[in-house]
Order: structure tokens, then C-alpha cells, then sequence
């Protein structure tokens, strides 16, 4: 299947099994950038234990404020076998993680899937968290039916002209919009345990930008429109200007107040009913999430 690659929309063809590279640059073999303990993700993701999380390196998007650029388009990582991926599965469970949570594996599609197997057949049994830009084809969200218990896409763009200008990709809102609704058919809205940890369901991710607010407000009224009111969005104001973006004049500052105010304010006027806004005024950084909507987490 990699000898003519046509794992994401871009559909570039190329045989990766000859080294060709496509948009992603990624070849044959899987190639990782870290794996570990994650405990900033999203509250019924991490809890306290964590959630083991394995970073692959390369994407299909080019998104000039990549807070990961150093693995996505830098290409940073270490090249590993599909049996060396079961077994880091296998090793983050015995480290207690509540689940394994791949973070841009779409170029990997193939190889993840078959490390899945591996895992699955010496003893992997915690959820397995798809992580992604939401740029996705739908033969390869239908590959992994079955595979997937937990989706987790970025919803970056409502407007197209946007999305080619900040991460070089076309029909974003189409094909990403397409890809949530074949996640929300596989797995369906959120179901936590007893204490509150996500066993299954759809997340759905959207990272507020300086200047448009406009396109926050389109992202979350699409959810609103065409998902079940009881899916998780989580809106996160952790943006600041990185990368690329540094020299970019439209978004290369952090959200200010106002910004996040309007945003709050509209996500209250909808229907949504469950997820998380992220803090504005984070200190030393770091990532906390509040839960928003009402208090119903807990299922």
C-alpha cells in the first residue's frame, strides 16, 4: 500500500517504499519523535496517571505556529520497527498510562495498525486515542474501524482561504468536516468510567487564534449544528506565536482577554452541554483545563 501512498487527502502517490517522499516526507519505516507519560492533556484523558503518549514525526499539514515544528516539519525523531511500536504500547500500560494516545500518526496508518495487532495479542487492553490534525481521508478513518476507541481531532479551520495560508492545505473545512462525522459514526459521543476517564468517544479540539475570533465562532457553530449536543469540544487558549509565526504580523502575538471573552460568551449561548475552555491565564505555561458546560462529566 505504501508504493503508491494515498493515506490522506493530498493523495501525493509516491512510492515510499523506494524512498519517494510525499507531503509528509515520511518513508517506509515508522519514525517516532518521543513517547511518554502525558499529563496535560485534556482532564478525562491524563487524570492522574497519565496518558501514554507516542509523537510521531512528520505531518501531512504544514502549520507555520506548530508548537511540535521540531518533529512535524523539522523531521526530528528516531526510525523504529512495527514490533518496537507494539511493545512501547505494551510498556506505557505497565506503566499504568490510561490509554495510548498516537499524536499525528496519519502517515503511519498501515504500520500503527498492524503494531495494534501485535500489542493487542500480548495483552494490550487500555484505549487507543487517535490524535490528529482532522485533515483526514475517509478510506483511511474507515481502515481503522475497529482500531480506534478514541478520537481526537483538531478543528483548526472553518475558513479555507485560512487554512491555506496558515498551514498550506486546501478544502480543510470539507475534508475535515467529512472525517469528524466518520469519527463521530465509528465511536460516538463520550463514555467515562466511574472516575471520570474517557474509555471511548469523540473529542473534538479547537485552538483559538489572534485575530480570528470569526473562525472560532463558524468551528464551534458547525459542532453545534451537526454533532450530538453530548459530544466534548475542548477550546484551548494556549496559542502563542512560534516558529514561522514569530514573523507573521496577523498571529504573532498570544489571544488577548477580549478575544477569549467573546469566545466564552458564544460557546455558553449554543447548545453544546459538555467539554473544556482552556484557562487564559496560564502561569509558567502550563496547560489547565476547567471544565465548561454543565457539570455532567462524569457519566
Amino acid at each position: 500500500m505504501l508504493e503508491k501512498c494515498i493515506l490522506c487527502p493530498f493523495e501525493c502517490k509516491v512510492n515510499r517504499e523506494e524512498g519517494n517522499l510525499g507531503k509528509c516526507r515520511a518513508g517506509k519505516d515508522i519514525k517516532i519523535g518521543l513517547y511518554s507519560l502525558h499529563f496535560d492533556e485534556e482532564p478525562c484523558i491524563s487524570m492522574k496517571n497519565g496518558s501514554g503518549t507516542v509523537f510521531f514525526s512528520n505531518c501531512n499539514l504544514k502549520c507555520i505556529f506548530c508548537q511540535n515544528y521540531e518533529i512535524s516539519s523539522k523531521e526530528y525523531g528516531k526510525i523504529i520497527t512495527i514490533q518496537k511500536l507494539a511493545d512501547i504500547f505494551l510498556e506505557l500500560q505497565n506503566k499504568n498510562a490510561n490509554n495510548i494516545n498516537l499524536v499525528t500518526p496519519t502517515p503511519y496508518v498501515y504500520q500503527i495498525i498492524e503494531s495494534i495487532k501485535r500489542a493487542k495479542k500480548n495483552g494490550l487492553k487500555i484505549p487507543i486515542i487517535y490524535n490528529t490534525s482532522g485533515y483526514e481521508s475517509l478510506e483511511t478513518l474507515k481502515l481503522l474501524d475497529g482500531y480506534i476507541d478514541i478520537y481526537l481531532p483538531d478543528f483548526k479551520y472553518a475558513d479555507n482561504d485560512l487554512a491555506q495560508k496558515l498551514s498550506k492545505t486546501k478544502k480543510y473545512f470539507e475534508i475535515t468536516t467529512q472525517a469528524i462525522k466518520e469519527m463521530y459514526r465509528q465511536v460516538g459521543a463520550p463514555k467515562l468510567d466511574k472516575n471520570g476517564i474517557i474509555k471511548k468517544g469523540l473529542i473534538i479540539r479547537h485552538l483559538i487564534l489572534p485575530n480570528h475570533v470569526d473562525n472560532t465562532k463558524k468551528v464551534i457553530k458547525w459542532i453545534n449544528d451537526n454533532i450530538d449536543k453530548n459530544v466534548f469540544v475542548s477550546i484551548m487558549s494556549q496559542y502563542f506565536p512560534c516558529f514561522e509565526a514569530k514573523e507573521n504580523r496577523d498571529i504573532n502575538r498570544k489571544i488577548n482577554q477580549n478575544e477569549y471573552k467573546e469566545v466564552e460568551d458564544f460557546l455558553y449561548s449554543l447548545d453544546i452541554e459538555n467539554g473544556y475552555i482552556q484557562d487564559l491565564n496560564l502561569e509558567d505555561n502550563e496547560e489547565k483545563y476547567v471544565p465548561k458546560f454543565k457539570e455532567n462529566m462524569e457519566q
